[in-house]
């Protein structure tokens, strides 16, 4: 839960009244149902960022929750991917159980999605792969898109912060839960 604007829960979970955003999530093997911190953090930041009409691409989408809100919250063009042919499998279930049945979900790398462009790209998941992915998101966002980070701890932050420098990624903040980060960047922009 988070407060009355965002609720995952199981299928076997009752709905609670006054949830603005009410996703349900079967997760099977795949990461993403809301309780690990990163998650929680990922998510808090999507319900605080205008997405609507946004092409977004959830890179380890897992359960495909974060995509499952962009959807809810007007994205047009969402595109999830995983190297795991299990979490392809359960975020397509995912997508279908709450209404978002145009949620593109491939598995593979960020190859399959290399000479597209998208305004969000999303990435939970650690910093190893976030570090040897910096310039793969640079190069799929659009000029003044939006990158969204989690997966590492904040003593993590600075390396995160100076590889994407690198490539182009001006940061904005970060957000920390028992220690676990997500933080926020914009592509050739200094962010508002």
């Amino acid at each position: 839960e988070i407060g009355d604007r965002c609720l995952v829960r199981a299928p076997f979970h009752a709905e609670r009244e006054g949830v603005k955003y009410d996703i349900v999530i079967s997760p099977k093997m795949s990461f993403g149902t809301g309780h690990h911190q990163t998650t929680r953090l990922m998510l808090d930041y999507l319900l605080d960022l205008n997405v609507a009409g946004a092409s977004v691409l959830d890179v380890g989408t897992g359960t495909g929750v974060l995509a499952i809100l962009c959807g809810l919250k007007g994205a047009q063009h969402i595109t999830g991917i995983d190297i795991d042919p299990w979490s392809v499998e359960n975020a397509v279930e995912n997508a279908e159980r709450n209404g978002q049945n145009e949620i593109e979900v491939l598995e593979g790398s960020m190859d399959r999605v290399s000479g597209r462009q998208f305004d969000v790209v999303l990435a939970n998941i650690n910093r190893n792969a976030l570090t040897e992915m910096m310039a793969a998101f640079s190069g799929v966002l659009r000029e003044g898109g939006r990158l969204l980070i989690s997966g590492f701890y904040q003593e993590d932050l600075p390396s995160l912060q100076q590889k994407a420098a690198e490539h182009g990624l001006v940061y904005g903040s970060f957000r920390v839960s028992d220690l676990w980060t997500a933080a926020y960047f914009e592509k050739g922009v200094r962010p508002s």
